[in-house]
């Protein structure tokens, strides 16, 4: 179809996710056509540097041959395989022993959905069936985190704490809890040891005022991502996984995007050793090459939901697309690729020019924030760095940042209250970073250009005096 054929035919029939429906019809969609290593090409030949990896999940880079082939290889010989009736495929099985290999001793079974929605769905359904399933059928309230991402299912968008997720879906449930964030740069604590003390104390006065007999999980991300890539200090996630076991409720860590070598270790767990009662992974798992996630378990919870009540009857939950075996082959694959081709080792290697590209930014006169760990890290905007105020949503500078970077020929993600936030692929190498971090900056220049952007910041001469150099 013509280009302007498919913009109409966008407009008229494809509804996409997390926008406004008005305003993509009034923008129209920008068509993706290609793509290799870590770079993007939109069907007008735009080639785009790509520091976000797709949507968090493209960790291996773009157009990776020996996953084509893996891929290629498995739909000719077994396309799909159903994992009722007591069917498999080998490919499945074998990434089940590889991640249960791979990921904290805790986690010993594997469910596979297709992507990290339905994988907090699944472990909110598991954990239910577990708590009635061993006599405890009180614990059905679940708390999570302020500006925590849990996915968009019809119960984890209630986990989720973005207003976005939650106007007009009728979530959060009134089951559904949320503690503050544990987000160093919008608060005052002396340091990371007292904003930790604040966090476990905040669970605590939770479980309490719920009672600890009706409590049944606390549901994590070890980096916030889409609530602002929010970085908890090191020891953070370890004091909430033992406050858990001290408050006997289980911990569930969503690793969806801090999974496998996006915070440097396979997963963010390794760091801290903690071995978490359920673990929700997707993104990283097949690299977007295939959708695919998983919820890992402890024995502890499979056990308890296979002998519950008549241990002879079905567990009623399912997916036609559970344990897929092209997506289980690409899996395969990509978890071969960490390890054997390097991709880990390069993207701890690469994390601190990565830190130190953001930090240096730190001087610029939007940024008041860098904040990273790994290869995920974030840029918060601020109109003032004295306050930390942001600016007013009626400049619309998330949309403007998203515009001048196209422009730039660089794609990251402009989060709606005044967050950059950035992914690059562990493929990443030192002259993608150079690249990166000039377009980048002038991505910030070209928008304190603008009169009203100026404007906002009159009142701070280094800002005049930057964007007259």
């Amino acid at each position: 179809m013509p280009i302007q054929s498919l913009i109409d035919a966008d407009r008229r029939h494809l509804i996409h996710p997390v926008v406004s429906y008005r305003a993509h019809e009034a923008r129209g969609v920008t068509i993706l056509d290609s793509a290799h290593g870590v770079f993007l090409r939109d069907i007008e030949g735009n080639e785009l540097l790509d520091a976000f990896s797709g949507l968090w999940c493209v960790n291996v880079g773009y157009g990776q041959e020996s996953i084509v082939r893996a891929a290629t290889e498995q739909m000719t010989r077994l396309p799909y395989a159903t994992g009722y009736f007591h069917f498999g495929s080998e490919p499945a099985i074998e990434l089940a022993a590889r991640l249960v290999e791979l990921s904290p001793a805790s986690l010993q079974h594997v469910y596979f959905t297709l992507g990290g929605s339905d994988a907090v769905d699944s472990a909110l359904r598991f954990i239910t069936h577990y708590f009635n399933a061993t006599g405890r059928a009180s614990k059905k309230h679940i708390i999570a985190l302020e500006r925590g991402y849990h996915g968009s299912s019809s119960i984890g968008a209630g986990l989720t704490a973005l207003p976005a997720f939650h106007r007009n879906f009728d979530v959060p449930l009134p089951n559904q809890h949320h503690i503050a964030s544990p987000y160093a740069y919008r608060n005052t604590f002396a340091d990371d040891s007292a904003l930790i003390a604040a966090s476990v104390a905040a669970l605590e006065a939770k479980v309490t005022a719920l009672g600890a007999e009706n409590v049944a999980a606390f549901f994590c991300e070890p980096i916030q991502g889409s609530g602002g890539v929010i970085v908890p200090p090191v020891g953070w996630l370890k004091a909430m996984r033992e406050a858990c076991r001290k408050l006997d409720i289980l911990f569930v860590a969503d690793e969806v995007i801090t999974g496998f070598g996006r915070t440097g270790p396979l997963f963010a767990c390794e760091a801290e050793d903690v071995e978490p009662d359920l673990m929700t992974v997707a993104k990283g798992l097949t690299a977007g090459y295939a959708p695919m996630g998983a919820v890992l378990m402890s024995d502890a919870v499979y056990q308890g939901i296979a002998d519950g009540g008549d241990a002879s009857a079905a567990i009623g939950h399912g997916h036609t697309y559970s344990a897929h075996p092209v997506s289980a082959a690409i899996g395969l694959e990509v978890m071969r690729l960490y390890r054997e081709g390097g991709l880990l080792a390069n993207g701890v290697a690469q994390a601190p020019r990565f830190a130190q590209g953001l930090d240096a930014l730190l001087v610029h006169p939007l940024v008041g924030d860098s904040r990273h760990r790994g290869l995920l890290g974030a840029l918060e905007l601020v109109s003032d760095k004295g306050t930390k105020q942001g600016f007013d949503p009626s400049l619309g500078l998330p949309d403007r940042i998203a515009a001048a970077a196209y422009k730039n020929r660089l794609v990251f993600r402009a989060f709606g209250d005044n967050v950059l936030g950035f992914a690059p692929a562990l493929c990443y190498s030192e002259s993608d970073f150079e690249l990166l971090f000039e377009r980048l900056e002038k991505t910030l220049d070209d928008v304190l250009e603008q009169p009203d952007v100026r404007a906002a910041l009159r009142a701070r001469p280094e800002a005049a005096n930057h964007a007259a150099a």
